[in-house]
């Protein structure tokens, strides 16, 4: 076995971890529009604002990565008595694999990042928020329950944003739980004194904070080697992985040689939230049985992943295993998959200013009409998705002596398609269930429908989409070939 397909054979082990993460949760507002003109007030860019999303975000999206990777976690955190606060309950509450203990702090606003993207490039933060410590009541209250939990996972995750909840009493009482249990604790610190985190088993400061905390400027191998030693040493930690953006990362255990780790990004669109995947592709590594060194191979990789994703992404083990099979080809590159995760590829793709697209059917045999609508179709957006009825779905439609080829090999066929960016088998008798998730720009048929008989055609223009019919090859059917087929000669 190589060593990367150990990597992935450890990856399809994330499911069976259980993680406790704690720290200041936040809630990350994207506003997307477009820049066509500068303010006549000031000489600043005016974006004309389509529409806006939300998510978890601080220690709620080292939450969102580890869920993804399938791992289990209690999540222990803090909000404030406001409507933010609410809605990030909301989302904590929609995610299955998440425990939540989140304790509401009245008089204390929720942390809100607000991100303004236009063409693919963020222009504007704004950070509504207060770094004073909560009540006293509150943080003992948290403290207690994190002794409390502790003892039922595999590993500990502290993630600081320096939002007054993750204290010195917090910390204090949340190693020493973890030591008495033989849990692993991995911080993700803030500030420049790592000696309140000691006793941790891991943390991960990026290029930045390791010099702060240290005073070495860290410009290549040696100089990280130094400042992870003088953290190790000065702090009582017992690992140090320095992530060092474009240079990689650098392991330094408290015995042993250094691992230099180089970046696996083929391409980068935005770095927002690669510390927290980080840490939780650590956690769930770590949690599932990994070795510290090989969970850091894995978080490398994850890392390289989510950076080439706009906005505060998440990795899923489906693309780490993908990439560490086959290590040259570009991330991402599979077309089929589950509605779910399509849904975060359309985003991500709108992120990037692409005009997504979408058609359905059953394209059992391909054939000159099937090709020439599709063509047609990705003429008309930036990334097409194809709705592609499933098996049983195509023998309700048409008959039981259909389908002729397998849902998985008309997917595969598709998917070699080049005017084809995404394939999405759905088992109902019409695609509004996979309409009203992607929420397709533009929405595909051919002329033989009225844009009235067209199914989601309604939903799309209900939300400013269009609908477009395109021309249809005569003479071309997969009812008709197949007649041909069957037909006995004279």
């Amino acid at each position: 076995m190589t060593d990367l397909s150990h990597l992935a054979r450890l990856v399809e082990e994330l499911g069976n971890a259980k993680i406790l993460c704690i720290g200041d949760v936040m809630l990350d507002r994207f506003v997307y529009g477009s820049v066509t003109r500068i303010s006549p007030e000031a000489p600043i860019p005016v974006i004309r604002v389509q529409r806006e999303s939300a998510m978890l975000g601080g220690a709620g999206n080292v939450v969102r990565n580890a869920t993804a990777l399938g791992a289990s976690v209690k999540f222990l955190s803090m909000v404030g008595d406001d409507l933010p606060g609410r809605e990030v309950m909301e989302y904590v509450a929609s995610d299955e694999r998440v425990e939540p203990y989140i304790q509401i702090e009245r008089n204390r606003p929720t942390t809100i990042k607000t991100r303004f993207i236009a063409g693919g490039q963020q222009l504007l933060r704004s950070d509504n928020e207060t770094t004073s410590p909560p009540a006293e009541t509150t943080l003992v209250h948290i403290g207690d329950l994190a002794a409390q939990l502790t003892p039922d996972v595999n590993a500990v995750v502290l993630s600081d944003y320096g939002k007054g909840l993750v204290n010195s009493h917090l910390i204090r009482a949340t190693i020493d739980a973890a030591r008495a249990a033989g849990k692993t604790v991995i911080v993700d610190p803030k500030g420049n004194d790592y000696s309140r985190y000691r006793g941790a088993t891991l943390v991960t400061p990026n290029r930045a904070e390791a010099e702060a905390a240290t005073g070495i400027a860290v410009n290549n191998d040696e100089d990280a080697i130094r400042a992870a030693r003088h953290i190790i040493e000065n702090c009582g930690i017992e690992n140090v992985l320095l992530t060092r953006s474009q240079d990689g990362m650098t392991l330094v255990p408290a015995s042993g040689d250094a691992i230099h780790l180089p970046t696996e990004a083929r391409e980068v669109y935005d770095v927002s939230g690669a510390g927290d995947t980080v840490v939780a592709c650590l956690a769930a590594s770590i949690a599932a049985g990994s070795t510290i060194t090989d969970a850091a191979r894995i978080a490398n990789v994850a890392a390289g992943i989510v950076v080439g994703k706009i906005g505060t992404a998440v990795v899923y083990p489906d693309e780490l295993i993908t990439l560490l099979h086959h290590h040259d080809l570009m991330i991402g590159e599979a077309k089929l998959m589950k509605l779910d995760r399509m849904v975060d590829r359309v985003e991500r793709w709108r992120r990037k200013g692409y005009k997504v697209g979408f058609t359905n059917g059953c394209f059992d045999l391909l054939h000159p009409g099937h090709i020439s609508l599709l063509q047609q179709a990705r003429s008309q957006c930036d990334r097409l998705v194809i709705g592609l009825n499933s098996d049983a779905s195509v023998k309700r439609l048409k008959g039981e002596t259909r389908p002729v080829q397998s849902e998985a090999a008309r997917a595969a066929v598709l998917g070699s398609l080049e005017t084809v960016s995404g394939v999405v088998i759905f088992d109902e008798d019409t695609p509004i269930e996979v309409i009203s998730a992607l929420k397709p720009d533009i929405l595909v048929k051919g002329a033989d429908y009225t844009i009235d008989t067209v199914v989601g055609a309604d939903i799309v223009q209900g939300y400013g989409g269009k609908v477009f019919l395109a021309q249809l090859a005569d003479g071309f059917s997969t009812t008709s070939t197949i007649a041909r087929m069957n037909k006995k000669p004279d």
